[in-house]
């Protein structure tokens, strides 16, 4: 009997022991992404309050921090620096101080963050500021010093907590040179993500030996309306998760879509991926439990959701400390700079020329000298009130810092890019009860910014006839003929002119490599700028709607255009 009670006390000393030795440690990871500048519950471009924005991410975030300490970690994936009059303002007119967008991530103690192409759209003097002012790093292993070959950000970034060994892998959407002047990021090469990944993963494997390995991407996920070529992926989020086995999860954005799923990669693994969308409306949250038994980890759980930030009051302690800014940004977008004896619209668009785009059209020409001007909309829905133009209308008016380009295209180039474009929007109608617009459901197919129409010359769109078959161009628009194999000056911004969308590659037919010999003329500041001066100069605008171009059958299309007017849901827009 004694015996039995010496083994049973063992027994159980050994079973004590093993649990002893037994722990869990929960780990909470937060995503933002796409914030476009939307730091305050105030929209500067409407003047109304307005939701989500990174005051509320502050008191989502503080909440978590108060539960969980230094076991929360927060990160942003990119395009911070384009979109709210608070960014432009700190960018561009308030610059002798710290970029408010480092100032305000550095309140919130951001983690790390990734860099997305609206932050490199703002050039190397302005991202080079603000990565250098964040008190956190910021990662892009894909970025690549074009001479050194070196990284220019850094790759990636370990984290530990409570014996925790975490990897966040940073990268940005290759798309880049499609989109951009080389001005803007001269002396970086874009790799590739998949390749990059690849390259990276048993580097920090070996070295880290992580317990998590996560991706900070700012790229869409499956390149669903992205650009595909020889070059460049545009959205490979989703074909790093697959094709690269060491990832549990990926954080992702760019494409401004809610996601948050688990999906198999090539090893049979579950990888989790979560997009936070855009503007800080909802964050990414995932709850990461480990089982550690002596110190190491047999088990790992992972459960993610997104969460809605207008559940959570503004950070009174954040206002208070940005009041300043606030206040001056509030005074740069109620500068008065010009009247309108009538509104500028936007609304129907897509079914014929607006005052919006006429307008936009009539800058490009006077400021370029070009014969044709191309653009597309940036809103199908924007519009602002005749009397006294405000700054913040401009943001309104033209919501990117595109430059303008004066390009060199033929007849011919300009004929296919326009039938390229108008194949993004448009159905081939057999009768008036078809829909004219290609719809995803309550959203539109592609993007609208890839709409372009053009001003200068007179043409016709015949939605019976099938992609590339529509245009008929009858004439410049002082009535001299058109020509397909005549060279004409474009005036083109520099997002199309550097290729973005492909309607000038995949389109009109013209090598991404050959799109720069084409610029004859780039203005050195953004199209909003030359707005805002043109207005000034004006002091009072009479809007006009250029009736140079008409979709054919008219008939068919009053019946079916105020019904597909009614579906547009410009919520995809990048």
């Amino acid at each position: 009997m004694k015996r039995l009670l010496t083994v049973f006390s063992l027994f159980c000393f050994f079973i004590f022991s093993i649990f002893a030795q037994t722990k869990t440690i929960t780990i909470k990871l937060i995503e933002t992404t796409d914030i476009h500048g939307n730091f305050f519950p105030y929209d500067f471009i409407t003047g109304k309050p307005y939701g989500g924005g990174l005051s509320r991410v502050c008191s989502f975030v503080n909440q978590q921090r108060k539960l969980m300490g230094n076991r929360v970690l927060l990160f942003d994936n990119g395009d911070i620096l384009q979109g709210q009059p608070p960014v432009y303002f700190s960018n561009y007119i308030d610059t002798t101080h710290v970029n408010l967008a480092s100032r305000v991530m550095n309140f919130l103690q951001y983690d790390a963050s990734s860099v997305g192409n609206h932050d490199v759209e703002t050039g190397h003097v302005i991202y080079d500021k603000w990565r250098t002012s964040c008190h956190f790093p910021i990662l892009s292993a894909n970025m690549e010093n074009s001479t050194t070959g070196e990284p220019y950000c850094q790759p990636y970034q370990m984290f530990y907590r409570n014996g925790i060994r975490i990897a966040v892998l940073g990268m940005i959407t290759p798309a880049i040179p499609a989109w951009l002047s080389e001005s803007l990021w001269q002396g970086i090469i874009f790799k590739d993500m998949v390749k990059t990944a690849q390259k990276w993963i048993p580097i920090i494997q070996e070295r880290e030996h992580p317990d998590l390995i996560v991706g900070l991407f700012h790229s869409g996920r499956d390149n669903e309306g992205g650009i595909t070529s020889d070059l460049y992926t545009e959205d490979e989020s989703e074909m790093v998760a697959k094709n690269v086995p060491g990832f549990d999860l990926i954080f992702f954005g760019h494409d401004h879509t809610k996601y948050c799923k688990q999906i198999t990669n090539n090893a049979g693994n579950k990888v989790w991926m979560v997009n936070a969308a855009k503007g800080g409306f909802v964050a990414g949250e995932v709850t990461a439990t480990f089982t550690l038994q002596s110190n190491m980890v047999v088990k790992k759980e992972l459960t993610a959701r997104l969460t809605d930030m207008n559940k959570y009051q503004p950070d009174p302690i954040f206002i208070k400390t940005f009041e300043k800014d606030i206040d001056s940004v509030k005074k740069f977008v109620n500068q008065p700079i010009g009247k309108l004896t009538e509104n500028l619209s936007a609304e129907n668009c897509l079914f014929g020329p607006t005052s919006m785009l006429s307008f936009i059209h009539q800058v490009q020409l006077a400021i370029s000298g070009a014969q044709i001007s191309i653009t597309a909309p940036l809103t199908t829905h924007g519009k602002i009130n005749k009397g006294t133009i405000h700054m913040s209308d401009m943001f309104e008016l033209y919501k990117y810092e595109n430059m303008l380009y004066k390009m060199r295209l033929t007849g011919q180039e300009v004929k296919e890019e326009l039938e390229y474009s108008y194949g993004l929007w448009m159905n081939q109608m057999k009768n008036s009860s078809d829909h004219i617009l290609l719809m995803n459901g309550n959203r539109l197919k592609n993007y609208s910014f890839n709409f372009d129409s053009a001003a200068g010359i007179i043409y016709t769109v015949d939605v019976r006839k099938p992609i590339g078959q529509r245009l008929h161009i009858i004439s410049m628009q002082d009535g001299s003929p058109f020509s397909l194999t005549k060279t004409y000056l474009v005036a083109i911004n520099s997002y199309r002119g550097n290729g973005g969308g492909e309607l000038l590659t995949r389109g009109a037919g013209i090598p991404q490599n050959e799109l720069k010999k084409r610029i004859v003329w780039a203005s050195d500041k953004d199209m909003r700028y030359y707005m805002m001066q043109y207005l000034k100069k004006k002091k009072v605008i009479e809007p006009i709607t250029n009736k140079n171009w008409s979709t054919i059958p008219e008939a068919w299309i009053k019946k079916a255009a105020p019904r597909d007017a009614a579906l547009l849901d410009e919520s995809s827009s990048k």
